[in-house]
């Protein structure tokens, strides 16, 4: 297993649940702007769709970063394979990662999909006037549940049994990320791990 050495401190539980809150916030104005100016229900399930995947991936990402192997990552950063590196940061900081994909992103994904949820039962009202609103609310409701748990469920199986495959897609991901744009999500101090 990785190193289980907790990185999380005082100060990132506040700096976690600010960005949290803002987040939320955020997400949820973006939600209720959905919900009033989209009007067409296909982009309105399209968004309801890619909220629930991205909760699924970041709660695949949290659980094999917890599952994940970190020698195998320092063989591939001393041949100096893209996304070795990154590996090995996420591994190192898997509490921190794990509590933001599991708990930051996944809580927020399920608020936010439960909003677009209730969008999506509005808009199928304006099309067809007949169906019972309860009924509709009940059946969109249990949907979501039903293809976000079942997606997790499905995910956590992969996290597991292919983990270090998993946060190594992710560190090149990362690397990707940083050649792009120059921005560099490990610390510097951390940039040598594994040599």
């Amino acid at each position: 297993m990785g190193n289980n050495k907790s990185t999380v401190s005082g100060r990132y539980v506040i700096m976690v649940g600010t960005a949290s809150f803002l987040l939320a916030i955020i997400f949820f104005w973006f939600s209720e702007l959905l919900a009033s100016k989209v009007k067409s229900l296909f982009l309105s399930f399209l968004f309801l769709v890619i909220i629930i995947l991205i909760g699924i991936l970041a709660d695949i990402v949290g659980t094999a970063v917890a599952a994940a192997e970190e020698s195998p990552f320092h063989a591939r950063a001393a041949k100096r394979v893209r996304g070795a590196r990154e590996g090995v940061y996420l591994i190192r900081n898997a509490d921190r990662v794990a509590n933001i994909c599991n708990d930051v992103i996944g809580d927020i994904a399920g608020t936010v999909s439960g909003a677009l949820g209730i969008a999506l039962v509005l808009q199928i009202l304006l099309y067809w006037k007949g169906i019972n609103q309860a009924l509709l609310n009940m059946m969109v409701t249990a949907l979501i549940a039903a293809f976000t748990v079942g997606g997790k469920a499905a995910g956590k199986r992969i996290a597991i049994s292919r983990a270090n495959e998993v946060i190594f897609l992710v560190g090149k991901l990362l690397a990707a990320f940083e050649q792009l744009t120059g921005i560099s999500v490990i610390r510097k101090k951390n940039r040598r791990a594994g040599k």
